[in-house]
């Protein structure tokens, strides 16, 4: 009950503040709204600020973006979420929400000395000789410029102080809102906001353990490490711990200062197919990827190495979904459309009650349009505009494990575009899913399956004996029941027993032919 009042008084709180941006209600759909919620909505929209400083009229995105900016860390991460889903909040809206920064005022430079003091148990002069004040500031962290005691150079981030409190109420108001809507409203149950925000809070409590970030950076690191043209910041793993994070500085040029680019010599066309092949790598190839690469986590060190910082939000794909992603890519790559509709009801995306001929029409209606265009050619809210219809048409759900790759894809190529107007997405895109899908169905990953099939036989093998002993003595012990059935069932029930027989002798002989083909594999050098 408790719980409930506080979640309530911090929802109207939030509904006032919303409402002196008039972005709770905005007069834009006023006239869409019934008579009682249009006088309430007029009610909330006197003296509200829908100008900006030089007396430009605000759009309701940027009303909100405005709103949510004044606001605390858990509201700019709701907004920048809300960006990923245009089929809820229109494509003009999440376009301004896009452009929501993570920027806050910066704690004072005692408090963080004083966190840090208390997460290593030692005087600041101890662990550094220097300790700058605050040089970036976001909803959750900021971060300080630092030198060791052995002369290197390291970026310093550490937490708010008491942000986990403050986010964890936030977010039980937002669990408690959204189960309200979906409950009161039929038509948002497809979008799924509960589980929407559950998305969130997961990914919002990953951002609150430092050492969670500090295991991504290393993770990716090694996972990139074989690309000359990607550069992930060491980990100064001693001074690191749940509330500070401690990494190597590095000296770089943000993607989006041109004319620093240009100085350096840095080719942007190539720089913007590296961001694209980069994340693909991270997605289909690896399953693990950095999902907030906005322009100001995408820098250029002085050696032209694409740079990623801020791990704090990283998404993951299994085995299955990537496969199924590289599938569906390659299908609209190749134009087989059907191959594509076909991915999507065996991933289970599309109810098996929906026609799969009729769903590959529709993606077609996608995909032709936007063969051979450049970026500069493509206007993607149409094109967003005629999937989300798909979607709908065919009733389906939202994946919430897909929730931070569809953000990830959109911001790519918003940066990718930025930096090269007329690059081709699907030429871009083409030689990692290629390499994806090898990855995925190719000979080397068959007969890695076939290894592992093998090997599981193996566990099993010697447990077969008493396996059969089991069947043995239930067979017996049925046969002792069902003395009084007539001669018949007798005779269908040694049937079955022989057919468990030959499936069990059938079960050893591929356990023996597995254990050839590993031996021939070894031995050939296949594994």
């Amino acid at each position: 009950m408790i719980d409930a009042i506080a979640d309530y008084r911090r929802l109207i709180a939030a509904g006032a503040r919303l409402s002196r941006f008039d972005a709770l209600l905005p007069s834009e759909i006023a006239h869409l709204l019934p008579a009682p919620a249009r006088w309430l909505a007029a009610a909330t929209r006197i003296g509200a600020r829908k100008k900006d400083a030089g007396g430009r009229a605000l759009r309701p995105g940027e009303r909100l973006a405005a709103a949510f900016e004044g606001m605390s860390p858990a509201y700019v991460k709701l907004g920048q979420f809300m960006a990923t889903r245009p089929d809820i909040i229109g494509f003009d809206m999440a376009k301004d929400l896009g452009r929501l920064q993570d920027r806050m005022p910066a704690f004072s430079r005692a408090a963080a000395v004083e966190e840090i003091e208390r997460a290593f148990a030692k005087p600041l002069d101890e662990l550094f000789v220097e300790f700058s004040e605050p040089v970036a500031a976001a909803s959750i962290a900021q971060v300080h410029r630092a030198r060791l005691r052995d002369g290197r150079n390291v970026a310093v981030k550490v937490l708010r102080p008491k942000i986990e409190t403050q986010v964890a109420a936030e977010f039980r108001a937002f669990s408690r809102a959204a189960r309200a809507v979906e409950g009161a409203l039929r038509e948002t149950k497809r979008m799924e906001p509960v589980r929407f925000i559950e998305t969130l809070k997961a990914a919002a409590a990953l951002e609150l353990d430092l050492r969670m970030e500090a295991a991504a950076a290393s993770a990716l690191k090694d996972d990139l490490e074989d690309n000359p043209a990607i550069r992930i910041p060491e980990i100064i793993w001693p001074l690191t711990s749940r509330r500070v994070l401690t990494l190597e500085w590095i000296d770089a040029t943000p993607v989006t200062d041109f004319a620093a680019l240009e100085k350096k010599g840095t080719d942007r066309r190539r720089l913007a197919r590296t961001i694209i092949e980069s994340f693909l790598t991270q997605a289909l190839m690896k399953g693990f990827f950095h999902a907030d690469m906005h322009q100001g986590n995408l820098m250029i060190d002085n050696d032209g190495r694409l740079t990623l910082v801020d791990f704090g939000i990283m998404g993951r794909l299994d085995e299955a979904t990537r496969r199924t992603f590289a599938e569906i890519i390659h299908g609209f790559i190749t134009r087989d459309y059907y191959r594509t509709a076909k991915v999507h009801f065996d991933a289970g995306y599309v109810p098996k009650t929906q026609s799969i001929d009729a769903f590959a029409q529709g993606l077609r209606a996608v995909g032709e349009p936007l063969f051979g265009l450049s970026a500069d050619k493509v206007d993607m809210s149409r094109v967003l505009q005629q999937l989300f219809d798909v979607t709908a048409l065919f009733d389906m759900h939202l994946r919430p494990e897909l929730v931070l790759l569809q953000r990830t894809m959109v911001t790519v190529e918003g940066v990718a575009r930025a930096l090269d107007p007329q690059i081709n997405m699907w030429e871009a895109a083409a030689p990692i899913v290629r390499a994806a899908i090898a990855e995925a169905i190719g000979p080397r990953r068959q007969m890695e399956r076939l290894r592992d099939a093998t090997q599981k036989a193996f566990e099993i093998a010697p447990h077969l004996p008493r396996y059969v002993e089991i069947l043995a003595a239930a067979g017996e012990q049925l046969s002792a029941d069902r003395l009084s059935q007539s001669h018949q069932e007798t005779e269908d029930r040694a049937r079955s027993l022989s057919a468990q027989g030959k499936l069990m002798r059938a079960f050893l002989w591929f356990a023996g032919a597995g254990a050839i083909l590993l031996a021939v594999a070894l031995l050939t050098g296949a594994i």
